[in-house]
């Protein structure tokens, strides 16, 4: 299974600085001709979830198993007709990255999932979204019991787990591994005749499931089912384990049962608009969101605006609810991506203008609402009302589609240090002041639950969602970062 060299480098573009990093994907199909084909159609159709790199394991009766692993986008890697073909048979997973764990920001191809190994029942590949809050403390524990470690990543802790369990099926010996488990994860692994698809107890990241004619799907979403024609199912449930061979499909809860707490995160900003997600369209709770911050946030203005592209349908509901004018004030460049060019110092200077434009005939002498999914370190914040006063509005009004994101997230978010969260330092009226804008507001927690279906708002007893980024109320402890001296909130 040896890797291909990697294509071209990775690097991010200034504007991504400011955003909360996508965690990762995942898709797998079984019982269908070329299913490699159709992972990297899904892939494709997951990228927003990651774009540093990409992997695609595959098996064939025939030849075994089949690894490609690769730096950058799907579309540069998966597209070739030559590499494809070596990607053959009924049955494949992949995955595309972005580093939440390990090496952030240097990521190595053995950093790259699937992960492969070779157990005494046979082969299996395991791909991971999520992140393991207790791996620091395995890693240490299997390496002191004469394991190696190939990569940085924490998913690889699973695999060892593995490796050491006396279970006699992959399924087993998987169970037994994720019982050690602290954290969030939807897994999609496989041996040479199973597909398996696994959600932690509590649900934290998604995972769904398809069919595609007689062949079965898993994908972290289901706008990734729609690229290939496959068919939606079911989320698979918090805390199960699903089973596929020859066809037919198994269901197992090896977990106790436990109260999910979905990422509200994900409603917000993480998974594409046309997807579903607990039922409902991902693009009607953003623009829910943004009637609901309409009520709670008016504002006198002339025009409403999103901040490309994730704010776009907030900015449509709260323009609705409002009454105030709807317009494309900010033009996003489609063509530069992550890997445009390496960010010289002179390019790194023209920061956000690359990526996005002001429409001066629209903005000019207007009071301007600009709607955005959130606000983390506020520098790209600062950019964009600078280039809308520069472009002749007379005020600028913020309204963020999130609470304040004041707490770092472990259930894999890349986020920043707790003091360089904007909102973990400052109150609302410091951070209006700091980004120099003539007001800004926040939806309530409340609101954000009201817009995702919860009509009186956030239970503080039984929070239905993980919304730990905004509440400092963490589902799961994260061991290894208390250990390593993270101060958890202080309890009310």
């Amino acid at each position: 299974m040896a890797d291909l060299p990697p294509a071209q480098p990775y690097y991010a573009h200034p504007f991504d600085d400011d955003k909360l990093r996508e965690e990762c994907g995942v898709f797998g199909v079984i019982g269908v001709v070329d299913a490699a084909n159709f992972v990297a159609l899904g892939l494709h159709a997951l990228q927003h979830r990651g774009q540093e790199a990409g992997g695609i394991v595959s098996h064939d009766p025939a030849t075994g198993f089949q690894s490609a692993r690769r730096f950058g986008y799907v579309r540069d890697n998966f597209t070739s007709a030559r590499l494809m073909e070596t990607l053959p048979g009924p049955l494949a997973i992949g995955h595309v990255r972005y580093s939440t764990a390990g090496s952030k920001g240097n990521t190595q191809i053995r950093d790259v999932q699937p992960f492969f190994g070779e157990f005494s029942m046979g082969g299996a590949a395991i791909a991971h979204n999520g992140n393991i809050t207790n791996a620091v403390a395995l890693r240490r524990e299997l390496i002191d019991r004469g394991s190696i470690f190939q990569s940085s990543s924490d998913t690889e802790c699973i695999i060892h787990l593995m490796a050491r369990s006396l279970q006699r099926t992959v399924p087993e010996r998987m169970k037994d591994a994720l019982r050690r488990v602290e954290g969030a994860y939807s897994i999609v692994a496989m041996t040479r005749t199973k597909l398996i698809g696994v959600r932690d107890p509590l649900g934290v990241r998604p995972l769904v499931l398809g069919r595609l004619g007689d062949g079965w799907v898993l994908s972290s979403e289901t706008c990734a089912l729609d690229i290939i024609g496959a068919e939606f199912v079911r989320e698979v449930e918090p805390g199960e384990m699903v089973v596929i061979e020859d066809g037919k499909l198994a269901s197992h809860h090896p977990f106790e049962r436990a109260k999910p707490r979905f990422c509200i995160f994900e409603h917000v900003y993480f998974s594409r608009p046309d997807s579903i997600l607990g039922g409902h369209s991902v693009y009607e709770t953003r623009e829910r969101i943004g009637i609901e911050l309409a009520r709670e946030a008016p504002a006198e203005a002339d025009i409403v605006c999103p901040v490309p592209d994730s704010g776009t349908p907030a900015a449509i509901g709260f323009a609705r609810e409002s009454g105030i004018p709807y317009g494309m004030g900010i033009i996003r460049n489609q063509y530069v991506g992550r890997t445009f060019i390496e960010p010289t110092e002179q390019i790194r200077n023209m920061g956000v203008r690359l990526k996005l434009n002001v429409n001066r005939a629209l903005i000019r002498g207007k009071r301007v609402v600009l709607v955005d999914d959130s606000v983390v370190r506020g520098t790209t914040s600062r950019k964009i009302k600078e280039m809308i006063l520069d472009a002749g509005a007379k005020e600028v009004h913020f309204r963020i589609a999130s609470p304040p994101t004041a707490w770092p997230c472990f259930y894999g978010v890349d986020t920043p240090q707790r003091e360089k969260l904007l909102a973990a330092t400052m109150s609302e009226d410091e951070m209006r002041s700091h980004l120099g804008v003539d007001s800004l507001r926040f939806i309530t927690l409340d609101g954000l639950y009201r817009a995702v279906g919860e009509a009186a708002g956030r239970d503080p007893k039984a929070p239905r969602y993980c919304d730990a980024c905004f509440s400092g109320e963490y589902p799961v402890a994260p061991s290894d970062m208390i250990e390593q001296g993270f101060t958890l909130k202080a309890a009310e």
